[in-house]
This record gives C-alpha cells, sequence and structure tokens, in this order.
C-alpha cells in the first residue's frame, strides 16, 4: 500500500522532493502547499501531475486529507517547528528539511512529540546518504589513514544569502555531520567567529527576490511568527573549530558571498588523506597514499634503529635523517550510482512503513547537532570564545 504524502514547499528543494517522491513505487503524492501560485503552477507543469493532485496555497487546506499519512517540509528554517509540531499533533509522520529547529528546546519538544504520538520524525541530512560518505566512513574505520591528524573543510557559494538564519546555521551542520559520523564522536568544546558585512543598499534583483519569497513563505506557512535575528545582523563568512575527545580538531570555512562554489572536506591522517569533493563529479571521494607527517609515530621504530648505539670497537657511522614520505599514490574510489536525496527518501518510507527510527536521520540525532550549533552560536555571539556544546 503507498504511503500518501503532502509536500510542503515547492521551492528548489521541496520540487527535488516531489520529484522522488512522484518516483517513488512506494508513495503518492496527495498534495502540493506553496503560498506562491505561481510555484505551484511551475510543479503543475514540470511533473505534469494528475488532476487528483491537490495544490494548495495554505497548509490547513490539506490537513485533514484522507488518505495522508506523511508530511515533508521544505520551508524556511524558521517555520520548521511550527509546521512539523502541528502535522504530528495531527498524527503524521514527518520529514523535515534541516535544520530540524532553530533552537535546542523547540527541537527537543519535537522528538517528544514524535514520540508521544508514536510517529517517525526524520530529518534530510542529506550528505549522511552519499555514496561518497558511506565509503569514506569504511576507509576512516579501516584505519587506512593511519592515525588521524586534523580535518577541514570549505563549504562555500555566491547566493543566495538566506534572511531567517545565518551561514553558520545555514552551512555547517553538513560538514559537522559528516565529521562527526567518519569520526565516531561528537565535539567536546567548539568554536566560531565570524563576519557581517555591509549589506548594499541597491541590492541585486535575484538576491531581492530570493529574500522578498522566503520572506513571504514564512509568512504564509507560520504568520505568528516574529523573526528575532534581521538580515543586517546574520553573519555572511564564518569560521568553526571543532575539537573532539581523542584531540582531532576539524576547521570550516563558510561563507555565502564566495565566487567559487566550494563543497569540500578532506581527513588528514599519518599514512594517507580522504578528499570528499562534491564539485569534482569524476572524482568525488580521493585517497592520497603516503605519510605526510614524516616525524610521526609510525617513524618511530626507523629513527629508533638509527638511533642506536655502534658495536663498541666499531666505526662511528654518521646518522641520516629520516627523509618524508612523498604522497604519490593518488587512488579514486568508486561509487554506488544513486541520488543522495532518493536515499533519504527511500529510508523515510521505510521508516514509516515499520513505524521504527532510523539513527543517522532521527530527531534525536538532528537534536545533537542543533546542540553543536547552537553552542556555535553562542561562541560566534562572544567574538570566538571555545564553549563546550550544552
Amino acid at each position: 500500500m503507498k504511503i500518501g504524502i503532502a509536500v510542503l514547499g515547492a521551492g528548489r528543494w521541496g520540487v527535488n522532493l516531489i520529484r522522488n517522491f512522484l518516483e517513488h513505487p512506494n508513495s503518492q503524492v496527495l498534495a502540493v502547499v506553496d503560498p506562491n501560485r505561481d510555484s505551484l503552477a511551475v510543479v503543475q507543469k514540470q511533473f505534469n501531475l494528475d488532476a487528483s493532485v491537490i495544490l494548495a496555497t495554505d497548509w490547513s487546506q490539506v490537513q485533514a486529507l484522507p488518505g495522508l499519512q506523511a508530511v515533508a517540509i521544505a520551508t524556511p528554517a524558521s517555520t520548521h517547528y511550527t509546521l512539523a509540531a502541528a502535522a504530528l499533533k495531527q498524527g503524521y509522520h514527518v520529514l523535515a528539511e534541516k535544520p530540524l529547529a532553530l533552537n535546542l528546546t523547540e527541537a527537543i519538544e519535537l522528538c517528544q512529540l514524535a514520540e508521544k504520538q508514536q510517529r517517525q520524525l526524520f530529518v534530510d541530512h542529506t550528505y549522511l546518504f552519499h555514496p561518497a560518505v558511506d565509503r569514506g566512513q569504511r576507509i576512516i574505520q579501516q584505519h587506512q589513514l593511519g592515525k588521524l591528524r586534523y580535518g577541514y573543510a570549505q563549504r562555500t557559494h555566491f547566493e543566495p544569502v538566506r534572511h531567517d538564519v545565518d551561514a553558520l546555521w545555514d552551512l555547517a551542520v553538513h560538514d559537522i555531520a559528516i565529521f562527526n559520523t567518519w569520526l565516531e564522536q561528537t565535539p567536546i568544546e567548539v568554536r566560531a567567529m565570524g563576519t557581517v558585512f555591509p549589506k548594499e543598499s541597491g541590492k541585486g534583483k535575484k538576491e531581492e527576490g530570493i529574500n522578498q519569497e522566503a520572506a513571504e513563505m514564512e509568512n504564509q506557512f507560520a504568520p505568528s511568527l516574529v523573526t528575532t535575528n534581521p538580515a543586517e545582523k546574520l553573519a555572511d563568512l564564518v569560521w568553526v573549530t571543532l575539537t573532539y575527545p581523542d584531540g582531532f580538531q576539524a576547521f570550516i570555512h563558510l561563507c555565502w558571498l564566495n565566487p567559487d562554489k566550494q563543497r569540500r572536506l578532506t581527513v588528514v591522517g599519518s599514512l594517507g588523506t580522504l578528499i570528499f569533493d562534491e564539485m569534482s563529479p569524476e572524482t568525488p571521494l580521493i585517497v592520497q597514499r603516503g605519510n605526510p607527517d614524516w616525524r610521526g609515530e609510525e617513524n618511530n621504530c626507523f629513527e629508533s634503529a638509527l638511533a642506536k648505539p655502534a658495536p663498541t670497537g666499531a666505526t662511528p657511522t654518521k646518522r641520516i635523517a629520516p627523509q618524508p614520505t612523498s604522497l604519490s599514490h593518488r587512488e579514486v574510489l568508486s561509487l554506488e550510482q544513486v541520488e543522495p536525496l532518493r536515499r533519504v527518501c527511500d529510508r523515510f518510507l521505510n521508516c514509516v512503513q515499520t513505524n521504527t527510527p532510523c539513527l543517522t536521520s532521527s530527531g534525536a540525532a538532528s537534536v545533537e547537532l542543533i546542540r553543536i550549533l547552537s553552542t556555535l552560536s553562542k561562541s560566534l555571539e562572544l567574538g570566538g570564545q571555545p564553549l563546550i556544546p550544552f
């Protein structure tokens, strides 16, 4: 039996959800909701939707729709809590775009509500379903990189500039989720430093249109909501440092005003380096073999042997310093050819059918990420002060 779904939000990501649910054999799109009638018209034409699919401008118009079992939320982040809470109270399973909520208290409340209603709360952390992340996790768990040293990531682009969240909340969750998954740890200390650039009075039409559309969606989906962080106070550039229990540190560069789009995450180990570069479609995951840290513990036995005293009576020999190992072997890893969002939708539908949570993207897992983001926001307010996630 197919699962009846309503998709809230027909913007860039909502369209991708609609496409995947329309193509999945176990789901039936019953309704699409968006306050912008033009967006609904585009969706109708793009997918040649059946006349039975309801196109609504208000979520209240479909809340009691017969056959509806699940709701997929792809609206501005500031509306997620209100919409997810309403859907759960109606007895629907929920798939929400990240972040689940904009503060820890609301995220915890949604998890408690889902548990009370015995419904699945699933958060779309798409990258955790990416074949490159799966393969990278196996590489690290098999200790192919040796002792892990540090990691770094760049997630930048040129627009859109969000008006409801800053660059930290818009972009950082992906890389934090990947680092946590690969390391199988969560940070014990975090810090963030950011910059707010002056907003030009004569904004481009593209940015102005994006912000106006987002504001309209926010007001339509949650009219009682008051935006507490006006756009002129939202950080455009953020530098994040995460420190893990074993001493591993990850450094993340986030910006939505960069002329070059970057989606790159790297983990450096004593025996090699793992590079996930989404912007390199032909070679998205690479392992650079070799020992970049030639003074590391892997060379201790070599140095110890060189340091042994010469036998009695032997002619002293000159001690030869160890030389660095070149990073000469570059291995491009093969990956399963599957769209990560398709895997997200498939897993969500399976969770609904079995009414069991997905450990990777459950509400509880999302709460931990929001806990880290909330602490990073506090660090940002304090000018980069290191803090323990609270």
